[in-house]
């Protein structure tokens, strides 16, 4: 991660509840992230890509959900999501008037890895989500293209960088320099261990409000740095994703509960942010099954969701705080000073 550290090593520990071995959302098997950040001809910007599963994810449909807390956003393909309950490609961030042509792009990825594997697609529903970076990036002009969200897709492993990455390049958190954060949580369940972890692409905020685990950060940094005309504005895009057996329905009231997360950063979800939860599970997948075929699958115990719901909250939490920490310092196109979470906060390990 070009030598920054995440924000349990500034002495803060979210929640109580374990994480992964690499405390991301590729921590669930499975799962893999990549960038492509651009950077050229003054543009600041970049696309993330979340591949939920292993195999061709058109063909296997894992279960999915989504949520929105307040719905200033322009994502693409929610809609169906919501009327049947699975995703059928990578989930793609970028800025707010990329939506489209990234869409375009996973269209044609997807038809591509269709042919691949000798299948006929007549639809496909590309899910991309956005936050508008336009206070650091000239969003204008567009300067996302196939070729990046082709690299982002190709380049997806387990490690992957946060910060001022892909979709994270040109964003501001609570008035600092925000970006790609991740954090993840395990549980152990009937013999076997299960991983949740999310993903943000954090925009939102003022920065009188942030938090860090209770302690209002942002407050004292207002007070040294004076912030003019502060808002709570922009977005947040987050990702969940996990092993856990859920039906889309568990999923959904898995994803309302992440928004604690949120709350306990400090966001109050003013008029112009536009907060997007999108959810998948790889332990559940809805195929085309053909003619006379019933489709089976396995759903955690209701009474017993509340650890999962934490899991949620903590991961959350802790994704934004690393979305902000792995910044770094980024001038705006008006040539305003975005400062950096770590520039603020003391290195206790």
């Amino acid at each position: 991660m070009n030598g920054a550290k995440d924000i349990r090593s500034y002495g803060y520990k979210v929640g109580s509840i374990p994480c992964g071995k690499a405390n991301l959302i590729t921590d669930v098997p499975g799962v893999k992230v990549g960038h492509c950040t651009v950077e050229e001809n003054g543009h600041k910007t970049g696309v993330t890509a979340v591949i939920p599963c292993d195999g061709n994810v058109f063909v296997k449909k894992p279960v999915a959900s989504v949520f929105t807390l307040n719905g200033y956003g322009k994502t693409a393909g929610t809609i169906q999501i919501e009327e049947l309950g699975v995703i059928e490609t990578p989930i793609c961030l970028t800025n707010t008037l990329n939506v489209g042509k990234v869409s375009d792009a996973l269209v044609e990825y997807t038809i591509q890895k269709c042919a691949g594997d000798h299948i006929k697609v007549r639809s496909i529903n590309p899910v991309v989500g956005e936050t508008n970076d336009s206070l650091i990036n000239p969003i204008q002009e567009r300067a996302v293209e196939v070729h990046h969200v082709i690299q982002a897709l190709e380049s997806a492993s387990e490690a992957f960088e946060q910060g001022c990455v892909g979709a994270g390049r040109g964003t501001v958190c609570c008035g600092l320099k925000g970006g790609i954060g991740s954090s993840s949580r395990v549980l152990d369940f009937a013999g076997k261990t299960y991983t949740l972890g999310a993903l943000v692409q954090s925009n939102f905020g003022r920065m009188e409000d942030l938090m860090i685990c209770g302690q209002p950060v942002g407050n004292r940094i207002a007070q040294e740095l004076h912030p003019k005309n502060s808002k709570d504005e922009g977005s947040i895009m987050i990702i969940i994703g996990t092993d856990i057996p859920l039906s889309a329905r568990q999923l959904k009231r898995v994803l309302k509960r992440a928004a604690v997360g949120l709350v306990r950063t400090g966001s109050y979800m003013g008029h112009g942010s536009g907060d997007v939860f999108i959810g998948f599970t790889n332990e559940n997948y809805l195929p085309a099954a053909g003619k006379e075929k019933l489709i089976s699958i396995s759903c955690f115990p209701e009474d017993r969701l509340d650890l999962v719901f934490r899991m949620a909250a903590e991961s959350v939490e802790e994704a934004i705080c690393n979305s902000l920490i792995y910044a770094h310092q980024e001038t705006g196109v008006d040539g305003k000073i975005y400062h950096c979470l770590s520039e603020f906060l003391p290195e206790r390990v």
